[in-house]
This record gives structure tokens, C-alpha cells and sequence, in this order.
């Protein structure tokens, strides 16, 4: 019998690409509006400026460790008591002007001081994104009460915390929040899920694992034993070297499963 379900936030209750792709529409519509050059192309390259510059900083080894995508670098504050964290709140201002510049740039702009000014407008506009899958409620007051429920998080205890505070309503179904940065070591590390199940004093044979990723949250709950289920909400294919023990496409299917 299920009793404890553990959940990964991004991508999974929270639609985390959602929110990033319409901060960077909103802030590639300023460069538009300036410039009047093609907003979806602008986003393009600085999304690839982003994904060069953040492999080339001394914490990206830490942040691969973590959990930290190259799109939370350009808007999270990383005010964390941790060595590297505390590096990457020094190197995420010149790394966001940096990638804005750049990406402007590669569209034949060059005007640093526009580029830092977009840099400084998308975090902003990222905070008053926050989507949430339309289930995702819906699904958590049903299961709350029968189960107990953990969140288990890949990324910077500082920025999950802000997004869990620009969506307030989701912590309170939450029984233990698990962050990864917290602990020193993320997804798909089994030491981050005995650490979760260490926390909600949970079984493994009587937990699951739900989330959106097989790389991380699949492969993890795979290497520490917990039954894995795989939303795949964007029709995926899977790999073959990772397999979850289920599949579904929304949240609402796990009432069959359980």
C-alpha cells in the first residue's frame, strides 16, 4: 500500500518552461518594440548565449550537481549560506547582462546598456508568470489527508523557495519540502531520495515518485528502489537505458495507479 508520494516541483505542479517562455517573450517584446527586430528569433539566441556563457563560469560543475538550468541563472538571486551559491550570486549579474548583450548582438544590436536594461526586466517578469498545471490542485486537495506528501526538488533552496512564494497556495499540501541545494547533492543522486524518505520517516516499498524527468527524478527513484511514475504531459520518447515503472500524461491518472 502507497503512503507516501514524493513530487517534483518544476515541470511537474509547477509549469516551470511556460513561465520562463513568457518572461522571455515579454522581455524580447521590449527589444521589438526598440529595435523592431523579431522577438522569437531574439529569444533563440539568447537562450543559446545563456546555454555557452553559464558552461563557462567556475560554478557550472555545482550547478550541474544541484540542478540549476542555465534560464534560472538569468533570473534567481542564489542568496544561499553556501560557498558556490554565494559565487553565483556574484556571477549572475555580469552573466545575465552578458547573455542579453550578446544575444542582441548575434541580431546585429550592439547596445550594452539595452542589453543590461532587458537583463534586469526578465527576472521581473518571470516573478509575475508563476503558471501552475490546470490539475495540479485539484489532484493535491484529493490525495492530501490519504497520503503523506513530499516535495522533492532539484535547485537553490533561495529561488524554489521564490517561486513556492509567487504560488503560495501549493506549500500548504506539502507535508516536508526537500530542496536540493539544502542537501548538498541532487537529483538523480540516491542519496537525495534516502534523504527524503530519512525525512518523512517513509518506507520505500510504500512510496512513489512522481515527476517529469527521466534523467533525474526516473533514473533517481529507479537507483534507491521507490516505484517511479513518469508524466509525460509533451509525448516523450523514452530512453531506453531509463525505465519508469508507470506512465501517464496528467496528474489526474494516479488515482487509477494508487
Amino acid at each position: 500500500m502507497i503512503r507516501t508520494i514524493l513530487f517534483d516541483l518544476d515541470d511537474t505542479l509547477l509549469w516551470d518552461k511556460k513561465s520562463v517562455k513568457q518572461a522571455f517573450e515579454q522581455t524580447c517584446q521590449l527589444a521589438e518594440e526598440k529595435y523592431g527586430i523579431d522577438k522569437e528569433a531574439l529569444e533563440e539566441k539568447v537562450r543559446e548565449q545563456a546555454k555557452e556563457l553559464y558552461q563557462e563560469y567556475e560554478t557550472y560543475e555545482f550547478t550541474q550537481l544541484i540542478g540549476i538550468n542555465p534560464f534560472e541563472g538569468l533570473w534567481g538571486n542564489f542568496l544561499d549560506d553556501h560557498t558556490y551559491f554565494k559565487k553565483m550570486a556574484e556571477i549572475v549579474p555580469d552573466y545575465r547582462k552578458k547573455a542579453w548583450t550578446n544575444g542582441l548582438a548575434q541580431m546585429g544590436i550592439n547596445d550594452a546598456s539595452f542589453g543590461e536594461y532587458l537583463a534586469e526586466q526578465f527576472p521581473m517578469y518571470r516573478k509575475q508568470s508563476p503558471f501552475v498545471y490546470e490539475e495540479t490542485f485539484s489532484v493535491l486537495k484529493k490525495l492530501q489527508g490519504d497520503y503523506q506528501l513530499v516535495m522533492l526538488t532539484n535547485g537553490s533552496p533561495d529561488l524554489q523557495q521564490t517561486k513556492l512564494s509567487i504560488t503560495p497556495e501549493l506549500k500548504a499540501y506539502f507535508d516536508h519540502i526537500i530542496i536540493s541545494g539544502a542537501f548538498g547533492k541532487g537529483k538523480p543522486d540516491p542519496d537525495l531520495f534516502e534523504h527524503a524518505l530519512d525525512v518523512a520517516e517513509a518506507d520505500r516499498e510504500q512510496s512513489i515518485m512522481v515527476g517529469d524527468n527521466l534523467k533525474t527524478d526516473i533514473l533517481g527513484a529507479n537507483r534507491a528502489g521507490i516505484t517511479s511514475v513518469w508524466i509525460n504531459r509533451e509525448n516523450k520518447q523514452a530512453l531506453k537505458d531509463i525505465t519508469p515503472d508507470y506512465e501517464i500524461t496528467n496528474l489526474h491518472e494516479l488515482s487509477s495507479l494508487l
